[in-house]
């Protein structure tokens, strides 16, 4: 059969160094679909200060388009993890979507079309040691102050798991919820 060098949208380079996953084609093919492959770079898939909410003042967007451009991206997590959090964010609101969410699905893209080439490294020959990390906001969403936790499990310096949900309970304090965070993140490591 030979090398393995795409599957499933997903594209494997392998050199004697290591091994590189991407989905750039992919990428470029769900740019062309939704006609963004001339738009502006953005720097960032999300801005600092954009905080969620159901924005019922803003026109409602066609929910078979918005869950087109959000059921792709979700896919497209799997090697880019530095869109998750904000495709996970913005795949809450597939029920009743409004303009305001259709533009910051847009930024991720618009974020995509700048940082195609990027991808999951996996060098060959590195130390096995176990790394945890974990963050979390305070009450992040505004519907429910829920905060929303994140971590990443490393081997290495290769990824091995990674996850960003809303924390079950709300959090009182900051505190409370890095504890929540960090208590994912211990029980993903065991």
């Amino acid at each position: 059969m030979g090398e393995l060098t795409y599957f499933l949208g997903l594209q494997v380079k392998q050199t004697k160094d290591g091994i590189f996953i991407h989905q750039s084609k992919y990428c470029n093919d769900l740019l062309k679909r939704f006609k963004m492959l001339d738009c502006k770079d953005a720097a960032t898939p999300m801005a600092t200060n954009c905080y969620l909410d159901l924005d019922e003042a803003w026109k409602n967007v066609d929910q078979k388009l918005y869950r087109g451009m959000i059921g792709p991206l979700l896919y497209l997590t799997a090697s880019r993890l530095d869109i998750m959090h904000s495709v996970c964010l913005y795949a809450r609101f597939q029920s009743a979507p409004k303009e305001s969410h259709l533009t910051i699905v847009k930024r991720i893209l618009k974020y995509l079309k700048g940082t195609k080439g990027l991808g999951l490294w996996y060098p060959n020959g590195t130390k096995t040691f176990l790394n945890g990390y974990s963050d979390s906001d305070f009450g992040g969403c505004k519907l429910d102050r829920k905060s929303t936790s994140g971590t990443c499990h490393l081997l290495g310096s290769s990824l091995i798991s990674c996850h960003s949900k809303k924390q079950a309970c709300v959090a009182l304090s900051t505190t409370e919820a890095g504890y929540i965070a960090a208590g994912s993140c211990c029980a993903e490591s065991l």
